[in-house]
């Protein structure tokens, strides 16, 4: 499919604004290792990053690694992630890969989407998150609530479908940029783009943002 020429220069004016504006923007998960990432991205499903973080600290340090977890009593996996929100469900899909990754893997996490994907719990964005920010691999664009909200209102996608937005995106950004295109449209998002009250007047975007959807009140 080609692409649009108007797109490609809005893509290329965002991906120079956000490389100006947060050069050292990175995850927000604190992990020691492939396999704590992982674990973290799992939970961080309808949860904050500042609650995954206190909560992985506690689980990590009984559980630093894929053996450990897959040892460790369900009921006290439950327990350790439980201010995560669904928790019996991510304690069994954090529990049960990390018996896939001991078993099948040495205990070490893939580096491979289709093989990440096969894990229990980890689907197309926790794949991305964890092979772009743990290995460098740029496997495609992680898009959250900021990514999506902010490439539709910069004009560079329609889509709402997370996987279809990634798909624009993925045909929009040179593949270097993927990996922090993601990173630092999170920070813009949390510090400046907000769902309900941009603060467009002190944007980085300001000179080229259509401001599509954002109403003249917000």
């Amino acid at each position: 499919m080609a692409v649009d020429p108007g797109l490609k220069r809005q893509a290329t004016k965002t991906v120079r604004a956000l490389r100006r504006d947060y050069p050292d923007a990175a995850c927000a998960l604190v992990y020691e290792t492939p396999f704590q990432l992982l674990v973290a991205t799992v939970l961080s499903a309808q949860c904050t990053d500042k609650q995954v973080n206190i909560v992985t600290q506690a689980l990590f340090e009984q559980c630093p690694t894929a053996a450990d977890l897959a040892a460790f009593p369900l009921k006290k996996v439950e327990k350790a992630v439980q201010s995560t929100g669904f928790f019996r469900n991510k304690a069994k899909n954090i529990k049960a890969l990390a018996q896939r990754l001991t078993d099948d893997f040495n205990g070490e996490v893939p580096q491979n989407l289709d093989e990440l994907v096969e894990l229990p719990g980890v689907g197309r964005k926790t794949a991305n998150v964890v092979l772009g920010t743990a290995f460098g691999i740029p496997s495609g664009v992680v898009v959250d609530t900021h990514v999506g909200r902010i490439s539709r209102r910069l004009g560079l996608t329609q889509a709402t479908d997370a996987v279809k937005c990634e798909q624009d995106l993925m045909r929009l950004l040179p593949r270097k940029e993927w990996i922090d295109y993601s990173h630092r449209m999170i920070h813009h998002g949390r510090q400046v783009c907000r769902a309900r009250k941009p603060s467009c007047e002190s944007c980085g975007f300001e000179k080229f943002c259509p401001r599509i959807g954002v109403s003249a009140t917000s």
